[in-house]
């Protein structure tokens, strides 16, 4: 779509337009790559809500389907809530855009995007993020953009920019990378078991690749980007900040020194009280507001925590900046589930399910993009509010937990063993417990344990830990000091200016994340934090392994069996039916399910012995082929003037001529059988698919058996005498 003004990315066939569409947004644009084309809107509130003390940031990037000449599904046929896939995006374009707004800007902020139209080969979430970096640059919006963002792929060893859907099939490594000019803002992504020193060399890549990204946003503002307003900055009184830190600073630092949670929360809230309390008698309480106080306390608190930080290297639990909280594990703790374990950190505590299921209960994928259209590995990540001891909403999911079940699924998705070798479903809930830091981690370690635990032949073990950041900068914004903290606490995500998440196995990382409050991370302290996540990994695996070594050999009683058929492609049909009677009728008299697949590999799914073994019977006879010489107990469903035909096998029958019914002369075969009886018969040849059987031969087969059997006349006598005899000499 050509617009008034366009750009065009450097050997990325990437193009930003805008000057055309949607002129009453603060800033708009499309971009395009190959025939993939998004419109991303960025629009800003003219003045704040009353009583806000928050920015509110939002961003929504929707999928029509008329980009793939699609109706949608359903009674309406409209776009309903959004998908997964949609939420994820959104997410991805919120995070690194967030901390790039100025401090106390609060007017709320909306980007829109709208995929216009996709190719299905290039992937539209990079170009969310650059778009609305791209419309945020040029609009009047202040903010210290622009950003790039591109994915990167490995492929055969080998980095890959904006690999293309088919060519991710072939890629170990998907990270998708956004940074500025000369630092990091934010990753997200995951890895089948890269090194730590590839990793970084992928970050160093992705710096170089989104160079010519900017560069075009920079030339497109230079073309039409409109002046920066002045926007009114929510800024906390000095004098209130001032009072508030003479009269509750040292109290505060008492209480940050509490070991729980809950006690450092309420000890703040009395504290605040008493000391708006006492603002309100030196200034009256109609020149107090509540947010005031609220902001100049979370402004006392992010002080003392980082000032502890920096100058004594020490933490409000009394940790130093490498040391983990305490970990246990249990495994194995709920009754009749498939696989079940705790996982604890401190006061991080997640309880982890898993449930094996079938084929059937795998999972379609909504989207219009993203290349595969199910899944059979699922997890979902519950975030109640009673783990951080509050009251709140209950039964909605959020975004964020959408977001956490997609980090951890996508870490622990490379351990799983291939489908061929364990074709299950495998679904894995996790209920978040005790929340105060780095959950998603918890439900990593928590997840592998309960895989274990059910019996999952996984790969390797999977663990992750989060890395924060207290950084001290000097007047011209440069960072002059800094502190890793491993496993850092809910305070100290929230006060520190870092969240680095890292998962993976002793053989490499699987899952990754970066979300950021700074305006950007030096490449050195990345790769000091990568060492020490690595460092806490091995730390956190070694007391895993210590609980549970290995997988369980067994499934739990009550999980489904699996047994596997390889029949002939050119059988099933036979299996199936017409019109699926056969698979019906095996799964009505066995209880168990069948699955076939083209190829013909057939998988019986049960619960317990005798559903799988009569599965396996019906299975076998559906399929099975009649024999010469063997014998069979079929059913009569023809009876004819020169025999019976009699069916075998499910769907196979041959024909017992008048004169194999019986050994002596048959008059009418009436006289032998009739309709539905059952008769033993013997195979006694195939002639171009004509099978001849015989009632007669299969009389012989069983007399001459019996015969067999019977002890001889003169042996009977002798055996009676020598017992009696014995008796009477007894």
């Amino acid at each position: 779509m050509k617009q008034k003004h366009n750009v065009t990315v450097e050997g990325l066939g990437i193009e930003i337009s805008t000057g055309t569409l949607a002129g009453l947004a603060s800033g708009a644009v499309t971009i395009s790559m190959g025939e993939t084309e998004l419109f991303v809107s960025v629009t800003a509130a003219s003045s704040l809500r009353p009583g806000q003390d928050f920015f509110p940031l939002t961003v929504d990037y929707r999928e029509k389907f008329t980009a793939a000449g699609k109706f949608p599904g359903g009674y309406f046929k409209r776009e309903g809530k959004p998908s997964e896939k949609e939420i994820l995006t959104s997410r991805l374009c919120d995070r690194p855009l967030r901390p790039l707004f100025p401090k106390g800007f609060m007017n709320e902020v909306q980007v829109i995007g709208l995929l216009l139209a996709t190719d299905l080969t290039n992937e539209p979430d990079i170009l969310m993020v650059n778009a609305a970096s791209a419309a945020t640059l040029i609009s009047d919006i202040p903010w210290n953009g622009p950003i790039g963002c591109v994915r990167v792929g490995q492929i055969d060893g080998e980095f890959v920019t904006n690999p293309t859907h088919d060519e991710m099939l072939d890629s170990d490594l998907d990270l998708i990378y956004v940074g500025s000019e000369d630092k990091m803002l934010m990753i997200e992504g995951s890895a089948e078991f890269i090194s730590d020193e590839r990793f970084y060399e992928a970050l160093v890549y992705g710096q170089a690749a989104i160079q010519p990204i900017i560069v075009a946003q920079k030339e497109l503002a230079k073309l039409c980007g409109k002046a920066k307003k002045d926007f009114a900055l929510l800024v906390t009184p000095q004098a209130i900040v001032d009072f508030c830190e003479e009269h509750a600073a040292e109290k505060v630092k008492g209480a940050l020194g509490f070991d729980s949670y809950t006690e450092r929360k309420l000890a703040i809230e009395v504290i605040a009280k008493e000391t708006k309390t006492a603002l309100e008698a030196k200034l009256g309480a109609e020149n107090v507001k509540g947010d005031d106080v609220a902001r100049a306390f979370d402004e006392i608190q992010e002080k003392l925590y980082r000032q502890n930080i920096l100058d004594t290297g020490k933490r409000v639990d009394g940790r130093a900046g490498v040391d983990l909280r305490t970990i246990s594990c249990e495994t194995g703790v709920l009754p009749r589930v498939h696989g079940s374990a705790i996982f604890n950190r401190g006061e991080t505590q997640a309880l982890v399910i898993t449930t094996l299921g079938t084929s059937r209960d795998t999972q379609d994928i909504d989207g219009l993009t993203g290349g595969a259209k199910s899944k059979s590995f699922i997890l979902h990540y519950n975030f109640p509010p009673f783990s951080v001891g509050e009251a709140g909403r209950f039964g909605f999911t959020g975004r964020r937990e959408i977001g956490h079940g997609a980090l951890a699924e996508r870490s622990l998705l490379p351990i799983l063993p291939p489908e061929d070798e364990f074709p299950y479903a495998i679904r894995v809930v996790s209920e978040v417990m005790s929340s105060n830091g780095s959950t998603s981690m918890a439900s990593i370690c928590g997840g592998c344990l309960s895989l274990m635990d059910a019996g999952v032949p996984i790969t390797a073990p999977c663990a992750g830990i989060s890395t924060g950041l207290v950084t001290e900068k000097d007047a011209d914004g440069n960072i002059t000091k800094s502190v890793l903290l491993t496993d850092i606490l809910g305070a100290e995500d929230h006060f520190g200016d870092m969240d680095f998440k890292v998962a993976g196995t002793p053989e490499g990382i699987t899952g990754f994340q970066l979300d950021l409050k700074i305006t950007g991370l030096p490449f050195d302290i990345a790769l000091e934090a990568i060492k020490q996540n690595r460092d806490a990994r091995m730390k956190i695996l070694a007391v895993m392994s210590e609980h549970m070594p290995e997988s369980r050999k067994d499934l739990r009683e009550h999980a489904p069996r699996i047994h596997t058929i390889k029949i002939a492609p050119d059988k099933i049909g036979a299996l199936i039916g017409p019109g699926g009677k056969n698979i019906r009728r095996i799964t009505e008299v066995s209880g168990a399910q069948v699955d076939i697949n083209d190829e013909g590999q057939v998988l019986v799914f049960a619960t317990d012995k005798e559903s799988m073994d009569r599965a396996i019977m019906e299975v076998d006879a559906c399929t099975a082929e009649i024999e010469i010489g063997k014998t069979y107990r079929g059913i009569v469903r023809g009876v004819k003037d020169f025999g019976a035909f009699v069916e075998c096998l499910p769907g196979k029958e041959g024909l017992v001529h008048i004169s194999e019914l019986a050994d002596f002369r048959v008059n009418k075969t009436e006289d032998i059988c009739k309709l539905g009886d059952e008769m033993v018969v013997k195979c006694l040849g195939v002639d171009k698919g004509k099978v001849r059987l015989s009632r007669k031969a299969a009389l012989e087969e069983a007399k001459e058996a019996a015969e067999e059997e019977a002890p001889a006349a003169d042996e009977a006598p002798v055996a009676d005498e020598a017992s009696e005899e014995t008796t009477a000499a007894e």
